[in-house]
């Protein structure tokens, strides 16, 4: 993936449909200095995607996928509260996929806070977290006020019997067990980006 290289404007009508607000609105925005925008020749008003994604973060609001620039480096966000099992698959990849940037986070809650905020390419879960079940995880990320595009993937060192039914209903599918290994977990993150960028 390459990154982009030049600014994407939107108009009035798209901005407004983002925000849920009336163009006009949009307009006196950008007019009164609420909304960082410029005005063409011709008069119409436009606003640069990073613009209008700084305006949605700063008022709590979710930036679509499409806001979110190009990037070079696949982000997968690992939600993991072994902290010395986190580490070491952290320094594998650093080490053996480059090319991958990782977010982390050690509980449920933190884990979707930071899969909003990095619109990553792929999610890594344990099960069991202290907070949430790695299905409870999942289906607040279908929730489609968050508009999640990435993958899910479920690293674990055991789970209820249940739990891969559960899990496979939410739309997870792939599920590695963590006594496979590193180079087992590593080529099923590989995969799992590969497919996704063939979609």
């Amino acid at each position: 993936m390459s990154p982009t290289k030049s600014k994407r404007y939107w108009g009035t009508q798209r901005v407004a449909r983002v925000l849920q607000v009336t163009p006009a609105t949009v307009a006196s925005w950008i007019d009164q200095g609420h909304l960082k925008g410029h005005k063409t020749p011709t008069g119409r008003r436009r606003v640069a995607s990073a613009d209008l994604a700084e305006f949605l973060s700063a008022h709590g609001m979710v930036v679509p996928a499409e806001l979110v620039p190009a990037r070079d480096r696949d982000v997968v966000v690992v939600v993991e509260d072994d902290p010395s099992y986190l580490r070491a698959l952290v320094k594998w990849l650093g080490r053996e996929a480059p090319e991958i940037e990782v977010i982390e986070a050690t509980t449920g809650m933190d884990g979707l806070l930071e899969i909003g905020r990095t619109h990553p390419d792929l999610v890594v879960l344990d099960y069991t977290l202290p907070d949430f079940n790695a299905v409870q995880v999942v289906e607040r990320l279908l929730d489609p006020s968050r508009r999640l595009t990435a993958e899910v993937m479920v690293v674990t060192g055991g789970m209820p019997m249940q739990a891969e039914a559960e899990l496979r209903r939410v739309g997870v599918r792939t599920i590695v067990n963590k006594a496979d290994g590193m180079p087992v977990v590593h080529e099923a993150i590989r995969r799992a980006l590969r497919e996704r960028q063939a979609a």
